[in-house]
């Protein structure tokens, strides 16, 4: 497993998520990752799926302290009082208190900064350790640093080859937050890609691998690929035994086009 450091804290660079799994089919793919490598656990309230993956780190021997458990909070429940009630459910759920909690969503009617606060009071109870977002925007994720009085860890969004998100990793790369890649195959397109092929032949590797080893091979970006059978969550994980030359990682960039030159000229290189 490689790591990738943003505020002071180490993230394992390639993260499992569990969407859409629930009961013991939840239970048996994280147990089956764990086994594999991975030591970056993602869930959220909405998955209904947090007591399975609590489960299946309990009984996987894995010290709990070597298990990066991210859980996230849904939209409906962003109100302050909700934020500490169905926190302290997750909790329960889960069994173990958690390394990062993310707002699922922003909400339409409850202020950033009313979330925000209950998250860190979560942190002060010592039940929560780190705090992020996920589907922000750069302008939310704004208000989200000045309303916390803890660093903001992560915002986790849509990101693959497919998918410009330069503005976003601009803003991450420019402030220290990790850029966590949901999706990161593109709902299957990076399968079938023949560029993404084409590159993988050269290593003995499958496109969906090229596509993970290009996103962490970014400054501030982790992944967390989702899998159900043992063949394809050993599969994502095999993307630490090689290295995409400046010129692939260009390549991948230009599928959509433009998307290279696009960050290139918003990071000022």
């Amino acid at each position: 497993m490689e790591y990738i450091t943003a505020k002071g804290v180490d993230v394992p660079v390639l993260g499992f998520g569990t969407w859409p799994m629930k009961g013991e089919t939840c239970r048996t793919a994280v147990q089956h990752a764990l086994d594999s490598g991975y030591r970056h656990i993602d869930t959220a309230q909405m998955y209904n799926n947090e007591g399975a993956v609590g489960q299946a780190i309990t009984n996987s021997g894995v010290p709990r302290e070597d298990v990066f458990l991210v859980t996230k909070i849904r939209r409906q429940n962003l109100a302050h009082d909700d934020v500490l009630s169905t926190v302290t459910e997750s909790v329960q759920r889960l069994g173990t208190e958690i390394d990062l909690l993310l707002i699922h969503s922003p909400s339409r009617t409850v202020p950033i900064e009313e979330s925000i606060s209950a998250m860190n009071e979560l942190q002060e109870r010592g039940i929560v350790e780190h705090i992020g977002v996920s589907n922000f925007s750069v302008e939310q994720m704004r208000q989200a640093i000045a309303a916390s009085n803890t660093p903001i860890l992560t915002n986790q969004v849509e990101y693959h080859p497919f998918k410009n998100q330069s503005e976003i990793l601009k803003f991450c790369i420019e402030n220290g937050v990790l850029l966590t890649a949901y999706s990161p195959l593109g709902q299957g397109r990076a399968i079938e890609n023949k560029v993404l092929e084409g590159i993988g032949e050269q290593y003995g590797k499958t496109a969906a691998q090229v596509a993970l080893r290009w996103l962490i091979h970014q400054e501030m970006v982790a992944a967390i690929p989702k899998a159900s059978s043992q063949i394809h969550i050993e599969e994502n994980f095999e993307v630490f035994d090689f290295e995409l030359t400046d010129e692939e990682m260009d390549r991948i960039f230009d599928i959509q086009g433009g998307l290279l030159s696009q960050l290139r000229s918003l990071l000022g290189l």
